[in-house]
């Protein structure tokens, strides 16, 4: 008997989840929203099994559960052991500006607010989802997506049969001085390139500007971190898809996170652009 696929769609609110379930239910897909983890198996097994047969559904589920989102840890357990099932975890999540700005224009309220305001209701959230998203399968950002896009997205992930354009490499440039970032896999410090922050020209650029980015990368030392930094993702990249990872974070770190791992960063980011992986690009300090 075939397996049955399910999805776990969850992230951040405001993030997109509704437009999957939307995708979804146009696949075919049967689709749940906000049911409590603890009744999924019992779902699970009666469309597994009974005679009216659900050969695949997706599970939206985020922390509007309150107590019950708790029990997913537990669920999530039962379908990596389930014969049955085979079941892929999709998080979704944007920036806290991009989210601010989405409840601001639709004027809905935050679900988890009571008091606090829209940021910090979102810092807590991503507290309270760090551990899913780390056992995230596939990782959409929204933050710069219209709805033409997340299909795209959506159709490359769970409809293309090409694992290399699966696999989803999210990039991240940010400042030692603010904290590297918790959800990142690899972090490098870009700190032993020349900071462009000495060159009065420079200083009040970032490494999104031409200027900036040429100086740092005309140095032969960002070259060859450059250089080999792609033959090593050439050699680990296929090995995590053999092992089942879909998704990879990367950061690149200087001072202040304006310069030297802004440019990186963009240059990274192009370099898996080019071999077909899905990229999202994200500067955090500036």
């Amino acid at each position: 008997m075939e397996k049955m696929k399910v999805v776990i769609v969850t992230g951040l609110s405001g993030a997109g989840k509704t437009n999957a379930a939307d995708w979804f239910e146009d696949q075919g897909y049967y689709c749940v929203d906000n049911m409590p983890p603890a009744l999924m198996k019992n779902f699970i097994d009666l469309a597994a099994y009974s005679g009216q047969r659900i050969e695949k559904a997706a599970f939206v589920v985020d922390v509007r559960g309150g107590e019950f989102f708790g029990d997913l840890n537990q669920c999530l357990e039962f379908l990596s052991e389930s014969p049955a099932v085979s079941c892929k975890i999709l998080f979704i999540e944007a920036s806290d500006e991009t989210l601010i700005k989405r409840y601001n224009e639709t004027r809905r309220s935050h679900p988890l607010s009571a008091g606090s305001t829209t940021r910090e209701v979102i810092e807590k959230e991503r507290e309270q989802l760090l551990e899913l998203r780390r056992r995230a399968d596939y990782i959409i950002d929204t933050t710069n997506m219209k709805t033409a896009g997340f299909k795209n997205e959506m159709e490359r992930i769970f409809v293309g049969e090409n694992p290399q354009t699966t696999f989803s490499v999210n990039v991240t440039s940010f400042g030692y001085k603010h904290g590297i970032p918790i959800e990142t896999d690899l972090v490098f410090d870009m700190r032993f390139i020349p900071n462009p922050y000495y060159v009065p020209s420079l200083k009040r650029l970032t490494g999104n500007n031409k200027k900036v980015f040429q100086y740092v990368m005309k140095q032969q030392i960002a070259k060859d971190f450059a250089a080999q930094l792609t033959v090593m993702m050439d050699t680990v990249i296929p090995c995590y898809i053999k092992e089942g990872k879909y998704h990879l974070n990367v950061a690149f770190g200087c001072t202040g996170g304006q310069h030297r791992s802004v440019t990186m960063a963009n240059h990274m980011a192009e370099v898996f652009r080019e071999k077909g992986y899905r990229v999202t690009l994200r500067h955090r300090d500036l």
